[in-house]
């Protein structure tokens, strides 16, 4: 017969307590562990989170592109497949270095088994990279990485062989020589920087007729489109034009027609979208690179929970790019990759 809790004794209580206290006491210990050494393997992940739910909170640059939607999509395939908990999320736009950071700090005040994290600025998150690394929550960037090796891992693209790749099909599209432009999204994130410097140095180092007459950074697609017109207007025999990531190929493309210019400049973009697959079509851009971002947030996710339980994971994890114009835009290789 099921007693009730009035009929048991005081004596049966207080040993009930002391059970409960004694098993608090040896779970405290079984948790207590510390930073794996050596760069080829991941922190050490307790016992209990192992075994727990795994929570993973993902904090990429913002939600003003279409691309952070398809990482998310990969993201949570990933938490499924792996029996995880995540949160994705990131501040309005792209340039709130700060909200981004206050968002890195609100998670680590969770105490989240990892945490993945795509930099806006790769130097000023890391004292707090530092933090997570201190509490022995592994940190996986991806998309972006920063300048420190605190990362367990960092998912993304080469960003610097991608933009070669620009440059390379830029050259080929314009003749090998003439004047071009650049608009990058941003000069302070590792993918704005590489980016950059990619496409640069494959034009500099090659092309010796192809001359880069200005370079600028565009933020959003609006600044972009105001950029790209300045641009058109001050070098009346330009031949070409870069946009690095979504919004600066938007404003690109945006800029093109409102100069009256299609047909007679040759854009290049970086990542997908539907605005820019309708200008590849219409023939307003030349073509694009497109990145695999739901291979990016999937790749973020499983390489979080191979860290949570103290397995190698790869230094670095390329995820891959492709170049995509008129010609192999419905193939089914590039469909795979590419999102509005």
């Amino acid at each position: 017969m099921k007693k009730s809790f009035k009929s048991m004794s005081v004596a049966t209580l207080l040993l009930a307590g002391i059970i409960a206290v004694t098993a608090c006491g040896k779970n405290s210990n079984e948790n207590t562990s510390s930073p794996s050494q050596g760069a080829s393997t991941t922190p050490l992940a307790s016992k209990a989170a192992v075994t727990e739910k795994l929570y993973i909170p993902i904090i990429c640059k913002g939600f003003q592109h279409q691309f952070w939607q398809a990482v998310k999509i990969g993201a949570e395939k990933a938490a499924a497949e792996f029996g995880a908990e995540i949160s994705f999320e990131g501040p309005e736009t792209e340039e709130q270095v700060d909200k981004q950071l206050e968002m890195l700090q609100v998670a680590l005040g969770k105490k989240p088994s990892a945490i993945g994290f795509a930099a806006l600025d790769s130097k000023a998150s890391i004292p707090l990279l530092q933090q997570a690394k201190d509490s022995n929550i592994p940190i996986i960037a991806f998309d972006s990485g920063v300048d420190s090796d605190i990362p367990v891992t960092t998912a993304s693209t080469d960003n610097k062989k991608a933009a070669a790749l620009a440059a390379d099909k830029m050259a080929e599209l314009i003749g090998g020589k003439g004047e071009i432009a650049m608009i990058v999204h941003d000069q302070t994130s590792r993918t704005g920087v590489d980016r950059r410097d990619g496409f640069k140095q494959e034009i500099e180092s090659k092309y010796p007729d192809i001359t880069i007459v200005d370079l600028q950074y565009s933020g959003d697609p609006l600044k972009a489109t105001d950029i790209t017109k300045a641009i058109l207007q001050a070098h009346p025999d330009l031949k070409g034009i870069f946009g690095s990531n979504e919004g600066a190929a938007i404003g690109v493309v945006n800029g093109v027609k409102e100069a009256n210019m299609v047909g007679k400049i040759t854009a290049i973009g970086f990542d997908s979208g539907k605005a820019q697959m309708d200008a590849i079509r219409e023939g307003v851009l030349a073509g694009s690179i497109t990145q695999n971002p739901i291979g990016i947030g999937y790749e973020t996710v499983k390489a979080a929970v191979a860290a949570i339980k103290g397995e190698t994971v790869e230094k670095n994890i390329d995820t891959g790019f492709y170049w995509y114009d008129k010609t192999n835009i419905d193939n089914a290789e590039i469909k795979a990759v590419l999102y509005e």
